[in-house]
């Protein structure tokens, strides 16, 4: 058996959250997620407090083809560190933090006006 890195090679609509993980596409992942134009990774990140500018390596790659980047934090808002800010600013993008569930919501939206969204989104419960 062949076990690969958590991917979905598209953009795509979540289509619910909550169990500590997302379903899109046809498909269900458990744990955090990185919706990107180069797809939707699994995220290795299972709480706020572990996030660091790090966390967003893949995010800043694909600064290019982003505009917005919606983050969702958990149950509830959690304001992003200013070196972060200071980073996205610098990649061209607006971050927006919000909880998981607005970011979901907002997320599908911004995809079906085919705007260069991207999210990094906490599971939650």
């Amino acid at each position: 058996m062949e076990i690969r890195k958590a991917h979905f090679p598209g953009r795509a609509p979540v289509d619910a959250y909550g169990g500590g993980g997302f379903r899109f596409a046809g498909m269900s992942h458990l744990g955090s997620i990185l919706c990107l134009p180069s797809g939707i990774h699994g995220w290795d990140v299972a709480d706020f407090s572990q996030i660091t500018l790090d966390s967003f390596s893949r995010v800043l790659e694909q600064a290019a083809d982003i505009e917005v980047l919606l983050i969702g934090t958990g149950a509830d808002l959690r304001p992003l560190k200013p070196e972060w800010r200071t980073a996205f600013r610098e990649a061209g993008i607006l971050a927006d933090p919000m909880s998981t569930g607005a970011a979901v919501r907002t997320l599908n939206v911004m995809l079906s006006e085919d705007r260069a969204v991207a999210a990094v989104l906490l599971a939650v419960e």
